[in-house]
């Protein structure tokens, strides 16, 4: 069978025989899992009532332990199970799934050492083709959150549309040299060079003991995967719709790397969202308050990012 029509099976059998985990007046949420060659990725299919044909957005999580709502152990605040919700409200569907070795899909993680970032890349890749094959969906555009945006920036070119939320304007060893220049010189004087090799695809062999928790031998092989992708560069090579959406209270991604990515692809539309944060929420307060939002699942998202969010997508 080719992978085309595995693809379709899969999406017919696991819409149809997974229970619906939500149901209400609004909308239904149903599980859906992706079958992968290393193991089964599980998400959640949110699809409005009363809709026959509609648009679905493959909301994609950003780095580190993210599951699907937007959560991690340590914080809790529901940004994108948020966001899912308020989209299907506007005749939107979503799938968001937890990346492979989170939550649900700790199962499919692969060691440190064999981890690499076009695997989260490739993940996205034979998600849209899944969401492609099922003729109840009119588009399938990108969503990606933080790190979610140089994913789905990557995967996207078989999309139909492409929105980056809080997405980096940098490569990753320049974000890292930023995040670095803080630390003592002696700290960057070993630091800068290890990120100079992994950059160029070398791995470092002696890492002072100090560095080792950033640069362990383990790890270097997904930075250097990761390091080989400038935002910048792959946003260029999108020719589908794309909208750039960047907060201003924003405390972890600039509005410096929003205009980046809009000036690297002149087609894109760069919406600066006024006092929105990185988890959506919109904060007027100091840094401790745009804190406290990250631990509260209560807090509304902004209503400017739902309804920039639709207006692209229902666009003609």
């Amino acid at each position: 069978m080719k992978k085309s029509k595995i693809l379709v099976a899969l999406l017919l059998i696991n819409v149809s025989v997974n229970a619906a985990i939500k149901n209400d007046s609004t909308y239904t949420e149903t599980k859906i899992t992706l079958h992968t060659q290393t193991g089964d990725i599980f998400g959640a299919l949110t699809i409005p009532k009363k809709y026959n044909k509609l648009p679905v957005a493959l909301m994609i999580a950003g780095s580190g332990p993210t599951d699907r709502d937007g959560n991690n152990l340590m914080m809790k605040n529901n940004s994108l199970k948020i966001l899912a919700l308020e989209l299907a409200k506007n005749g939107i569907a979503t799938l968001r799934y937890d990346k492979r070795g989170i939550a649900e899909s700790k199962a499919a993680g692969k060691s440190e050492a064999d981890l690499r970032f076009d695997d989260y890349v490739n993940d996205a890749k034979e998600w849209i083709q899944l969401l492609k094959q099922n003729k109840q969906f009119s588009q399938v555009v990108i969503i990606g959150h933080s790190e979610g945006s140089l994913i789905g920036m990557i995967a996207g070119a078989s999309a139909d549309k492409y929105i980056s939320i809080a997405g980096a304007g940098q490569s990753a060893d320049k974000i890292l040299k930023a995040q670095l220049s803080t630390q003592p010189k002696e700290i960057q004087d070993l630091s800068f060079p290890i990120l100079d090799s992994l950059k160029n695809g070398e791995k470092v062999n002696n890492v002072k003991p100090m560095l080792f928790s950033l640069f362990r031998p383990s790890v270097q092989p997904y930075m250097i995967s990761w390091f080989k992708y400038d935002p910048q560069n792959e946003i260029k090579k999108l020719s589908i719709p794309i909208l750039i959406l960047q907060g201003t209270n924003d405390i972890q991604v600039s509005t410096e790397d929003a205009k980046r990515l809009s000036t690297a692809n002149p087609r894109a539309h760069l919406v600066l969202i006024e006092n929105m944060n990185h988890i959506l929420r919109t904060v007027k307060g100091d840094r401790q308050e745009n804190l406290k939002t990250y631990y509260d699942a209560s807090l509304p998202i902004s209503k400017e990012l739902i309804k920039s969010i639709s207006d692209f997508i229902l666009k003609d």
